[in-house]
């Protein structure tokens, strides 16, 4: 046997210590007292009862921090050894090394893009074997493929552009290496992901491809870099920058072209590694489709633990020790008041019972009521919670949905996951029954059978807007439809949150169906109001009237002067002139002639706004459209104010 945590046993020395400090301040107190009172008075003032009582309890109580110091030091047994064996897939990776991955125009630079992204797969990848490859003008495997994945990151961390001294991107030299190194393997399957700029290759890449596709071997191709490229880095160089034959700088782009056809005829996946995390997921995808198979892991030492064969008689030390130095006169009082906190927790867990005979009885007033005074007298959050979506279930049960959305909203304010989900479920259920009353003063069904068809939900909506339209309040009306639209967005939401419960997904689809069908119906509504708002009244024709001929209406007859045309009789002459017609003395209204076409301007429209005599009534369809554009914008997220403003500013 031997111990995990051998340093904690210097402890032990503790309990001797303390036991012979005790010893001491004993002896003191004792000849204290004695040193102030007289020796004929002693028998009479003292009274020597017997110390045994206190010595036990000093004893078990070292023994007790004796057996724990001895249970922290870890004390294990031997069991030999046993091999990790776990289920994976062979996964290499190829690294360009070319002095072109020194490009920054990806911060910091190419190269540590390409490492952040091996390091983002060995976290993804934690059971699979990974190995590492650097390539530039020829090719080498750094680190063979394993199932340490943190030797893997060692190499990666330390790898660099002047561990390959010839340069150049050579992807032959670097498939033929990995295709052979996944060979050895004997999988019939395996994945290369090969990271890399890439810039220009040597020769056709042709028949390593088929030799890949041959091997199963599928690439996941992730280019490292922009297409705009910038300045390849040379401290060699004058200014730090790589010049060609002719002086003038060399500039690095990334190439895609060699690095999508890698991925595509061997059925792999392409992307551009952009620090957001999608290369590891776009690996996974390809992974998990190979074949997998057993990976012997390494040999561990298997370990017995034997602490709790001490953590058992230090417990049992502590609690002789406790009951060898009680008083009992004193615990007489302590029972006494632990039976009143029991009677106390005795009557809540009563009243609870109360309200949950209640609720399942169908009483669901009582229910709610009981839930909501428990609610108030609990001092805990946790269960005030609970409380408040016992009282929200049965104010939902029994028909009250705005009681019911209140009280779900307490239970939204639970720290526990699980309330927290049946609070989201619950309070979109209540809105979607708040949204269905606007429609109908029943509530929704609960059972599938009952619930209303399509058709009957389009004779629901089309009357709801025929009664907008009909009844003299359409504001109020349409407050109402609003609020109907706002209720089942929400419910959609809440829906949301509560995914995974039983019923979430069928309700949020339910709530959806019918919000996709009311977007529909309002879309069919405007169109209807826009092909039955009224023509604008025909103008005034431009000539003027001989003299001594009438002025005709649409019924040829002559019109007086008062007619409702507002059209007067007039004499010939320049067009423009006033009228001679005779005037009221009390008329206050200076009525003038309208120009050439002679018609006066009247208020006109049924919103009690003036009518353009310009505007179509294709027009001021429209218009009348864009200003109740709040029915076309969806429904509107929680949280979001809708502000209409004033018909005037002043």
């Amino acid at each position: 046997m031997n111990f995990l945590h051998p340093a904690w046993l210097i402890l032990l020395v503790l309990p001797p210590l303390l036991g012979l400090a005790a010893l001491l301040v004993t002896r003191l107190r004792g000849g204290t007292w004695s040193a102030f009172i007289a020796p004929r008075l002693r028998g009479s003032l003292l009274k020597h009862g017997t110390r045994m009582p206190y010595w036990f309890s000093l004893v078990f109580l070292l023994a007790a921090i004796a057996a724990l110091i001895a249970a922290w030091a870890r004390p294990q047994g031997d069991a030999g050894t046993r091999s990790e064996k776990s289920l994976g897939r062979n996964v290499l990776v190829a690294l360009d090394l070319s002095r072109s991955m020194l490009v920054r125009d990806v911060k910091p630079d190419r190269l540590s893009q390409a490492k952040m992204t091996i390091y983002e797969l060995l976290e993804a990848l934690p059971n699979e074997r990974v190995g590492l490859i650097g390539f530039a003008g020829t090719a080498y495997v750094y680190a063979p493929l394993t199932v340490d994945h943190a030797a893997v990151r060692e190499t990666v961390e330390q790898i660099n552009t002047d561990w390959i001294t010839r340069g150049g991107t050579n992807f032959g030299d670097a498939l033929r290496l990995a295709i052979q190194t996944l060979k050895e393997t004997g999988q019939g399957n395996n994945a290369l992901v090969l990271i890399s700029d890439g810039e220009k290759h040597d020769s056709s890449l042709d028949g390593l491809i088929d030799e890949a596709v041959k091997a199963g071997v599928f690439i996941v191709s992730v280019g490292v870099g922009s297409e705009d490229g910038d300045y390849v880095p040379n401290p060699d160089f004058p200014q730090g920058r790589m010049v060609d034959r002719t002086g003038q700088p060399v500039i690095s782009r990334l190439q895609p072209g060699v690095l999508r056809q890698l991925a595509m005829e061997t059925r792999g996946r392409y992307a551009v590694a952009s620090g957001g995390g999608g290369i590891p997921a776009l690996v996974q995808d390809v992974v998990k489709d190979l074949d997998a198979f057993v990976i012997e892991g390494r040999e561990r030492a298997v370990a017995v633990e034997f602490y709790q064969w001490l953590l058992l008689p230090a417990i049992l030390f502590m609690m002789a020790s406790v009951l060898a130095a009680t008083r009992w006169r004193a615990v007489r009082h302590g029972l006494w008041i632990a039976a009143a906190f029991l009677m106390v927790d005795d009557a809540r867990a009563d009243r609870v019972s109360r309200a949950r005979q209640a609720l399942q009885s169908g009483d669901h007033a009582a229910a709610r009521e009981a839930y909501g005074e428990l609610a108030e007298a609990t001092p805990f959050d946790g269960r005030r919670a609970r409380f408040r979506l016992g009282e929200a279930t049965a104010a939902l049960r029994g028909g009250d949905f705005r009681a019911a959305r209140d009280a779900f909203s307490g239970g939204l304010l639970s720290e526990d996951p699980e309330v927290r989900k049946s609070a989201h479920h619950g309070m979109g259920r209540a809105l979607f029954q708040l949204g269905w009353q606007t429609l109908d003063e029943n509530p929704y069904p609960v059972e599938p059978g009952d619930a209303p068809s399509m058709e009957d939900f389009d004779n629901r909506v089309r009357e709801k807007l025929d009664a907008m339209r009909q009844s003299g309040d359409s504001e109020e009306q349409m407050r109402g439809m609003q609020s109907l639209v706002t209720n089942w967005a929400d419910a959609v939401r809440h829906f949301d949150s509560a995914a995974g419960l039983p019923g979430a997904r069928e309700n949020r689809e339910l709530a959806m169906t019918y919000l996709e069908r009311l977007r529909e119906l309002l879309k069919e509504d405007r169109d209807k109001t826009a092909q039955e708002l009224p023509e604008p009244e025909p103008q005034s024709g431009q000539g003027t009237p001989q003299e001594g001929d009438p002025q005709e209406g649409e019924s040829g007859e002559p019109q007086d002067e008062g007619d409702d045309s507002g059209n007067e009789p007039r004499d010939s002459g320049s067009q423009g002139d006033q009228s001679d017609a005779p005037r009221d003395a009390g008329d206050d209204d200076s009525r003038e002639s309208d120009g050439p076409k002679g018609k006066q301007d009247e208020p006109g429209g049924p919103d009690g706004q003036e009518v353009d005599p310009n505007e179509s009534p294709e027009d001021r369809a429209r218009r009348i459209l864009d200003e109740n554009a709040d029915l076309e914008s969806g429904p509107p997220t929680p949280g979001r104010h809708e502000f209409n403003p004033p018909e005037k500013d002043w």
